[in-house]
């Protein structure tokens, strides 16, 4: 496993993170596979954990809590507090004091070091965000004050979904650690603003969806059969399917050694940029462990892959189905 920098946090983290929605959130859950995916994962040499409030209503962060007993000091988790609306995404309209007040702030993640069973989470995260709230900064004050308490190291935001430019005033303005932010072979448009500011001023970035809910493992196509409570059956209509499945057997052209995959391939795209601190791929099984974590080995992608798969961006505009208008 090969480790990176978070931004000007000071901590070191793996570049292959653990998503941990899924263990928590969505579908069939099997805790017992899910204990050993992270284990696994932490012999592995994974050593940050990505979680949230919102996962399960807790269960997520239990399961981590459980997980890493006896060698907290060696694993980084970040979790995230959702809107007190727990509406997605966050809208412009939207009041701070209606999505995250301060006591809420507090409220939140307190409860999550309850459920992880610890004293402190590493990195803290506004599960949503709108850049009205640059001018709001009671969300500041509270994140500050849990840090100056020993409750916080470090604190950041998850952008909205689909939402490449709106955390870049963000980063600019230096009051943020990390930003969590989807980027993938298809969803290219962060490294159009948002990568370039995160290192100009030194904030991590952290990876989310470097999969594309799975079409870009190239097991997804026309006729794919979703497991039962699985939301992305909504949300990935046959059309999209057949779309999306056309777009990725072209990818198998960049196929090489290095990366042997379509997997591996994704990964090592988002790795590639380098203001990029991690990834986190959702890892339900160990299995799923094995093969992201393989993709760490410090071969990253040409200049001249990066150049051709430029072209394979693909910002298809497919709203979550949760996603307030």
């Amino acid at each position: 496993m090969k480790y990176r920098n978070l931004g000007k946090t000071g901590i070191e983290i793996s570049e292959i993170g653990f998503g941990s929605w899924g263990i928590g959130g969505w579908g069939a859950l099997d805790d017992a596979e899910a204990i050993r995916a992270l284990n696994r994962a932490l012999d592995l040499g994974v050593n940050f954990i990505d979680t949230a409030y919102a996962y399960g209503d807790g269960h997520s962060e239990t399961l981590i809590g459980r997980v890493v007993q006896g060698r907290r000091d060696k694993v980084v988790i970040a979790t995230k507090i959702p809107p007190k609306t727990m509406r997605w995404p966050v809208l412009p309209h939207e009041a701070l004091s209606d999505t995250f007040p301060k006591e809420w702030i507090i409220q939140c993640t307190e409860r999550s070091l309850r459920k992880l069973n610890t004293d402190y989470v590493d990195v803290q995260q506004l599960h949503s965000w709108t850049p009205g709230y640059l001018q709001q900064t009671e969300w500041f004050e509270a994140l500050t004050l849990l840090k100056e308490q020993g409750k916080v190291r470090a604190f950041g935001v998850s952008a909205n979904d689909w939402e490449p430019y709106e955390t870049t005033d963000l980063v600019k303005s230096d009051m943020i650690d990390t930003i969590q932010v989807i980027y993938n072979i298809f969803e290219q448009r962060p490294a159009e603003r948002l990568l370039p500011a995160a290192l100009a001023h030194n904030v991590g970035i952290i990876v989310r969806v470097p999969f594309e809910e799975g079409l870009l493992t190239g097991k997804m196509g026309p006729g794919y059969q979703f497991g039962k409570g699985d939301w992305r059956a909504d949300w990935l209509t046959p059309d999209r399917l057949a779309e999306a499945a056309r777009r990725v057997d072209a990818l198998k052209t960049y196929l090489t050694p290095d990366a042997p995959t379509l997997a591996a391939l994704a990964l090592k795209f988002c790795l590639s940029h380098p203001a990029v601190s991690t990834v986190i791929p959702g890892m339900r099984k160990v299995a799923n462990v094995e093969a992201n974590v393989s993709a760490s080995d410090g071969k990253l992608l040409s200049a001249s892959t990066l150049a051709v798969l430029k072209e394979h961006a693909f910002a298809h505009g497919w709203s979550y189905p949760w996603a307030q208008k």
